[in-house]
């Protein structure tokens, strides 16, 4: 059991009689919030009511639909923004819209409270968290036939048996096993980084904000605000979408996805805009630097590097060899933007271990006892959300029993399924898990940055060192995502931990939720991803799903099998000159002015347009103009209905994807194939 300070204890005591005296109305709202209230703090329900039928339904629905749009961003640039506030919200249109139906009918239903709320956007998450830290755009991917061609059949370490056909039954498996271990690695820490810490965990309290917004007085009329322009948008993208696909027709390409906005010429170069709602939508929610990164990229690379170097064919690489292939431009693409997100990732990943041990000296340095004068002090609500916290204690032998007995699971049978990963790696990997976790969580909770992937990509490198040339693809590639999966679940996580501390809702309830929705993304995940699968050309360079992060993975792997011989003529130099870019760039971010830094790009950032095109970053920047126009025409009316605007582009253009891969699937073929071509 956690250690609960007896003190702290009485005082809670003290003012909750106080308040029963009173008939005191709960404050629930974080500081700078409205303080009405619309619930009173001793009818909190139990835990056990925080999760309904109704509540699982929503989850499983919302979790699907997500599953499905976070699957072709990742199939298609790898780039997902976060959905975390945008999941909050369909909760609650989900549900008001059921109890609104239900009351029509004249039937009573349950009050639906944050608590329900919270749960659902928590269980929702979590199941399309699989879909989008499943390596099905990446480590999986990277390990099918096509993935092996486009490397190089010819190369040191990329041997045929060093793939594995995806299926439906191992990568199902393979998920169940890998994903239980994150979480319970850090619930017996949840108190000292939520309560002792105080750790924000931006995304989990702006998640808070909205939920504890939605249910007060004055927050319904808002919400109301927000449901209808969700409504409204939704259904114009479903709409648009739907309209595009008469026109996309097969084969060679064509529709409004490959409209020459800039002119044959541009579009030839990938520069046109592609009418993408999901892209506008996305532009929407990222910061303005992460969209002008991915442009300034885009020009970098497609406007200037490219040409350049393909005019360079039979001096710089031969002219008799396939663009494909790593040994041609392919290679250039992506090896320089490995380079650039090693770069960043080593920067990022060393200055969140940096801020972390800083900041948990200076903790332990100036750590004084509580005592009663520091309780009474301490605000109303940050008592009564403390107490709740502590009160719905996860027991500490569940959390270790349950960690022992799933990483022996996994022990035993990811060997089974990948014997090139031997079981004393998985038994080291489980024993720094915890550690790494908290890392991660704590860097995290500092600056809303998950390094879940850096954390992987060490695994992949010293895996693929360490097992030689005939296992090292295979054992680096599945490594990467044993370590991968488990630091960023217990992450995210403690990010379910912040906004349950801060809507009054059990841990208990949020850690069984977690786990439902983690339990959904194993089997829905798979099948999302097989629906792409055999849908569409999935993995090919020059189609819509290229999944770019599959060879990049793949050629990360090869590089520790080979080293430095599997890169191209003159790539190294290249790779030497972005890695020391992605460092420099951060460190004048860090270091300089607040006025110049937040105009220098972000490497991460400008890696992904290196391997995909330049479209989707104008559609991105798109939506970022949306955005600055918007707050410079009515500011306040922008903060509320943006996030709403964005969830119903992204939703109605993601829901048109089922349709139409169910059409693809039956051969059922778009009717018209609209096309440009030059004036003679």
């Amino acid at each position: 059991m956690e250690n609960v300070n007896v003190e702290e204890f009485r005082e809670i005591e003290r003012v909750n009689n106080n308040r029963e005296r009173e008939d005191m109305q709960m404050v629930e709202e974080i500081p700078n919030q409205n303080q009405n209230q619309s619930e009173n703090f001793n009818r909190v329900a139990p835990w056990t009511k925080h999760i309904t039928i109704r509540g699982l339904f929503a989850s499983l629905v919302i979790g699907i639909i997500y599953s499905v749009i976070v699957m072709k961003l990742n199939l298609t640039t790898g780039l997902v923004p976060n959905l975390n506030v945008s999941a909050a919200l369909l909760a609650f249109v989900f549900i008001r819209t059921w109890t609104k139906l239900l009351h029509k009918s004249g039937i009573v239903s349950t009050p639906f409270t944050r608590q329900e709320n919270t749960v659902i956007q928590t269980c929702a998450v979590a199941c399309y968290s699989i879909a989008v830290g499943g390596g099905f755009g990446s480590y999986l991917l990277g390990l099918n036939r096509k993935t092996y061609e486009q490397a190089g059949v010819d190369t040191e370490g990329n041997t045929p048996n060093s793939t594995k056909e995806l299926g439906i039954g191992w990568m199902t498996g393979f998920l169940f096993v890998s994903s239980f271990v994150g979480l319970l690695a850090l619930v017996p820490l949840r108190k000292i980084m939520i309560i002792d810490y105080k750790l924000t965990y931006p995304s989990g309290t702006a998640t808070a904000v909205l939920i504890n917004g939605f249910h007060t007085p004055k927050g319904d009329k808002k919400a109301k605000q927000q449901v209808h322009g969700f409504m409204k948008f939704f259904s114009i993208s479903f709409v648009w979408a739907f309209f595009q696909w008469f026109y996309s027709g097969s084969g060679e390409p064509c529709g409004f996805s490959q409209f020459p906005t800039f002119g044959l010429k541009a579009w030839k170069h990938s520069f046109y805009f592609d009418f993408s709602m999901t892209y506008i939508g996305a532009g929407m929610i990222c910061s303005h630097l992460v969209n002008l990164s991915l442009l300034f990229g885009a020009v970098l690379s497609w406007g200037l590097m490219w040409p350049l170097i393909s005019g360079l064919k039979g001096d710089w690489f031969p002219s008799t060899i396939s663009e494909s292939s790593m040994k041609s431009l392919s290679g250039y693409k992506v090896f320089v933007s490995i380079a650039l997100i090693l770069g960043d990732g080593l920067y990022n990943f060393l200055k969140i271990l940096f801020c972390t041990a800083r900041s948990i000296r200076s903790r332990a340095k100036s750590e004084q006892p509580k005592t009663s004068s520091d309780n009474q002090n301490m605000a109303l609500h940050d008592l009564q959300r403390n107490e709740i916290f502590i009160r719905e204690s996860i027991p500490l032998w569940v959390a270790c029993v349950g960690y022992i007995i799933f990483s022996i699971i996994s022990i035993i049978i990811i060997p089974l399924m990948f014997p090139e990963l031997k079981w004393y790696y998985v038994v080291v990997a489980y024993m720094l898990a915890p550690s790494l976790s908290f890392c991660n969580a704590y860097g995290a909770g500092l600056t809303d940055m998950n390094m879940a992937y850096n954390y992987g990509k060490v695994a992949l490198f010293l895996l693929s060192a360490l097992s030689g040339k005939d296992n090292g693809v295979v054992a680096g590639l599945v490594g990467c995502g044993l370590i991968k999966s488990i630091v960023s679940i217990s992450s995210d996580l403690m990010h379910d931990f912040k906004t349950g501390h801060l809507t009054l809702t059990s841990p208990r309830s949020m850690l069984v939720s977690q786990a439902i929705g983690t339990a959904i993304g194993c089997v829905v995940a798979p099948l999302t991803f097989f629906l792409f699968y055999k849908a569409f050309d999935v993995g090919n360079p020059d189609g819509e799903y290229k999944a770019p992060y599959a060879i990049v993975y793949r050629n990360m792997a090869i590089l520790g099998v080979q080293g430095f011989s599997a890169l191209p003529h003159h790539c190294l130099q290249l790779c030497y000159g972005f890695f020391t870019f992605a460092i420099a760039a951060n460190l004048l971010r860090d270091l300089s002015p607040k006025r110049i830094g937040k105009w220098v790009p972000l490497p991460m950032a400008m890696a992904v347009p290196f391997l995909v095109g330049a479209y989707f970053a104008i559609d991105m920047c798109v939506g970022s103009l949306i955005v600055f126009t918007w707050h410079k025409l009515n500011d306040k009316n922008a903060g509320l209905m943006i996030p709403a605007v964005a969830s119903g582009l992204i939703c109605g253009d993601g829901l048109w994807i089922l349709p139409s891969s169910i059409l693809a699937l039956v051969k059922i073929r778009p009717p018209i194939c609209m096309s440009f071509l030059a004036t003679k």
